[in-house]
């Protein structure tokens, strides 16, 4: 019997759920949109669901499409684990020691500093003839060979904005709202995204979307919501922000991967459970696409290895459950 749901099938709801619209499904897959439309129609014919909600101005999953996205999130990332162990068995040892040269990569400072440095000392291990130079920096750099310094690749949150990038993600990651006890205990429990705007909220001035607007998206039915936020304390750097809500100076909005320990052990609380923000996942971004200058082998071996590490990675886990 032919399968009525394949990898492809759950990429392009994942794509279409992250930016919102078909077109920005057909960009990220490099399709035109009337093929994106009509793949979306056949999947929901073999369905026999709807799985996209369609208007005017947006596209949005409904509960069925929500479903598929959820489900298929940790799916997709076996997949693609599978695949690269494969890959990696197939070719073996002789292909990692031919790997060779210099990977310029950029990366945030928060991110790159606690989660991808490790990796990259694990990935040099494998590839000892691969030298890599990180940077971090506090805004995605310009990839474009003719504007300013050349980076390889980059390891960022948020989907990039520059439209001929190319972004492969690498992992799931919700923003989630945490405080601790002590600031909980004080200033009461929100118990809807509506009641954020009474309380001290930390803002932080990073990544590409407005600042002091929350935007959270409820993870049973997809619902939206937008709060706009206020507090005593701001910052640029994501770091600060969760360690005032440690002090209980407020609540914040905070990326799985750098709470997720947190609220395990108790240190910090998972304030409105059934609300996220799931605009900041991890992408492996690299220059335009050019014909005569293809993705280096180095550069290929790290993106593939980066995704099957962090799919692996408990936050990872927790944000694709």
């Amino acid at each position: 019997m032919t399968s009525v749901l394949t990898p492809a099938d759950l990429q392009l709801l994942m794509h279409i759920a992250e930016s919102g619209s078909l077109a920005g499904a057909a960009r990220a897959l490099d399709l035109a949109p009337p093929a994106v439309t009509k793949r979306l129609a056949a999947l929901e014919a073999r369905l026999s669901l709807r799985l996209v909600q369609r208007n005017t101005r947006h596209v949005s999953l409904t509960a069925a499409g929500t479903l598929a996205c959820t489900q298929g999130g940790p799916l997709l990332a076996a997949w693609a684990a599978l695949e690269s162990s494969l890959r990696e068995e197939s070719t073996g040892r002789s292909a990692a020691a031919a790997l060779a040269g210099r990977i310029r990569l950029a990366s945030s400072s928060g991110f790159g500093r606690l989660c991808l440095a490790p990796l990259l000392q694990r990935f040099s291990k494998r590839h000892p003839q691969v030298q890599i130079e990180m940077h971090l920096l506090d805004h995605l750099p310009e990839m474009r060979p003719a504007i300013g310094p050349q980076f390889d690749a980059a390891v960022w949150l948020w989907r990039p904005r520059k439209e001929a990038l190319v972004a492969r993600r690498l992992a799931s990651n919700r923003r989630v709202v945490v405080a601790s006890k002590a600031y909980l205990a004080r200033a009461g429990w929100p118990q809807t995204p509506a009641d954020l705007a009474s309380h001290d909220c930390l803002v932080v001035h990073e990544g590409e979307g407005p600042h002091g607007l929350w935007r959270l998206q409820a993870l049973q039915d997809a619902r939206t919501q937008s709060v706009r936020v206020r507090g005593p304390l701001a910052c640029n750097l994501g770091e600060v922000a969760r360690d005032w809500a440690l002090a209980g100076a407020g609540l914040a909005l905070r990326s799985w991967w750098d709470v997720q320990a947190l609220v395990q052990t108790g240190r910090l609380v998972h304030v409105l459970p059934g609300w996220a923000a799931g605009d900041a996942d991890v992408h492996f971004v690299t220059p335009p696409r050019d014909p005569l200058r293809p993705v280096p082998e180095r550069t290929q071996a790290l993106s593939d290895f980066l995704a099957l590490e962090l799919a692996r990675a408990p936050w990872a886990q927790a944000n694709a459950a």
